[in-house]
């Protein structure tokens, strides 16, 4: 009987331990998303920023062929 009682209170003990930390997990998970939830990634740039891309014209004189070779050599 008392071996059963040590085994009970073994693994009441390791369900808390488990418990708290995956308590503590989910609040440190939420934080970290509610942190980067007001991040806004989309804005526009301040200061001196430069387009890095340029705009290809749809030509209809260009083939299915050029614009995969255009895509292979560019990756646009």
């Amino acid at each position: 009987m008392l071996s059963f009682i040590k085994i009970l209170l073994k693994t009441l003990k390791v369900f808390i331990i488990f418990t708290g930390c995956t308590i503590l997990f989910y609040y440190g998970i939420m934080w970290v998303s509610e942190e980067y939830q007001n991040y806004h990634r989309y804005d526009e740039p301040k200061g001196t920023a430069l387009k890095v891309s340029n705009e290809v014209n749809n030509t209809s004189n260009s083939s299915l062929l050029d614009r995969l070779i255009y895509f292979y050599l560019n990756g646009e």
